[in-house]
């Protein structure tokens, strides 16, 4: 919608320059009533429903408000001053409207309108935000003192009795808990609650409940770029590595062991009392991907794991005289792998990569393990970011030099992954079936 509002603005503003200098005149008139037009054409289409009201639109509305104030102003004045005219001001008057234009639709060019993905199970789904505070935990990222906080983001079944299974997410690196929104309605509409973390610092951005915002660290974004840009030794690469798993896996710990509390608590909040806590399953993508199969590994209450797209960097016990130790103990729970062409090619290319090596570790000794590949997608075509911002899905792709396929269309591989995410917890946490989606798509 925001590509094609720009195309016309260019053709209007293209045309009305046209047959200013074609008329030798600078048609005050006919541009007020283009102007005060203009603004009501975009009220009917947002009325209409045809552009959706949202922040995408705030800086149009705003532009075009202003422009049909002004023209309205022209008109009730009645003055046709004809005595300016200049060919070349004619054209720098429609080169600066453009901009303007261009400028004030940034977010919806950045963020353009979307379809949203099917959801369809039969609960309404509601959502609340919670901040954790680990009192065991100073805060590293900072030199204040302060205890580490955990920000969370609920979505449940609403206006229902009964327990429901709870799922756990976590979000890749410089990703937010809301990256698989749909992936959360999906389940929590069918009778799941949904909590997904941000990790402060860790994530682009998180607010907290007194909303207060906590953006990347710097330092930490440069790493994640250094390892994905091969500036750095594989020795050192197993550090940082470690490092960012222990800081994810203790927020997802920290972050479940409250859950579960407050579960139990008597008088506690109104989601927590819809969890049952005997059927945990966990979610993540990419970073969180390998922290989630770090906890389904870890922990005993742990009923199955979600990789989506993710390497197993938690398998990796140590760096030895230049090779890595593989974890060889017997992985405890069933696991899904869900692959983007990324790590899909990596796994067909070469037998012998330490990713591979370790993947295959885990999905020879589960008791359960399949995969999934959705050919013609990239690492990002996991998360709803491919739909929210092709944009910065493309930026973030071409400065992490991901590899993989643009091709597939994106709300079949949203909402096929979100129907085989909810199959497959459906038969390990509900035991409802058997999970037959194994395989490319």
């Amino acid at each position: 919608m925001g590509t094609t509002i720009l195309i016309i603005a260019f053709v209007v503003e293209a045309a009305f320059a046209a047959y200013c200098i074609i008329t030798k005149s600078n048609q005050k008139k006919t541009r007020s009533i283009i102007r005060v037009g203009a603004f009501a054409v975009f009220v009917i289409l947002t009325l209409a429903s045809v552009m959706q009201w949202s922040f995408r639109w705030f800086g149009l509305a705003a532009l075009l408000l202003v422009w049909a104030a002004l023209g309205a102003w022209a008109l009730i004045r009645r003055q046709e001053q004809d005595k300016d005219y200049g060919s070349a001001r004619i054209v720098f008057k429609a080169i600066g409207m453009l901009l303007l234009v261009i400028i004030a639709m940034s977010p919806a060019l950045i963020f353009p309108q979307y379809r949203l993905p099917k959801v369809t199970g039969k609960y309404a789904v509601a959502t609340v935000n919670y901040t954790f505070t680990d009192k065991s935990r100073i805060e590293t990222f900072t030199h204040t003192g302060e205890n580490r906080e955990v920000n969370v983001e609920f979505w449940y079944p609403q206006n229902t009795d009964g327990k429901y299974p709870l799922v756990v997410f976590s979000p890749g690196s410089l990703g937010t808990r809301t990256s698989n929104t749909s992936t959360f309605m999906e389940l929590a509409s069918n009778g799941y609650v949904v909590c997904s973390n941000d990790h402060p610092y860790d994530s682009l951005y998180t607010q907290d409940t007194n909303g207060r915002i906590t953006t990347i660290d710097p330092s930490f974004m440069q790493e994640i770029i250094g390892v994905n840009n091969g500036k750095y030794d594989e020795a050192t690469i197993f550090k940082l590595e470690q490092k960012w798993m222990q800081l994810r896996t203790t927020d997802m710990n920290f972050g479940l062991d409250t859950i579960l509390a407050q579960a139990k608590e008597v008088g506690s909040e109104a989601v927590y009392q819809l969890i049952d806590t005997g059927k945990i399953g966990l979610i993540g993508h990419s970073l969180g991907g390998s922290a989630s199969a770090q906890v389904g590994r870890e922990r005993n209450d742990i009923e199955a794991v979600i990789d989506l797209d993710a390497d197993l960097i938690g398998e990796y016990l140590d760096y030895v005289d230049g090779k890595y130790v593989i974890n060889d103990k017997i992985y405890p729970v069933p696991i899904l792998f869900i692959y983007s062409d990324e790590l899909w090619s990596r796994f067909a290319g070469i037998a012998d990569l330490i990713n591979v090596v370790a993947s295959k570790k885990v999905a020879a000794s589960a008791p359960h393990a399949y995969e999934v590949h959705f050919a013609g997608t990239n690492h990002m075509s996991l998360t709803d970011l491919t739909l929210l911002s092709p944009f910065l899905v493309s930026m973030i792709n071409s400065t992490y030099r991901s590899v993989g396929g643009h091709e597939a269309d994106k709300h079949y591989v949203i909402e096929k992954m979100n129907s085989i995410v909810l199959e497959f917890f459906n038969v390990y946490l509900k035991g409802e079936g058997s999970f037959t989606s194994a395989g490319t798509y």
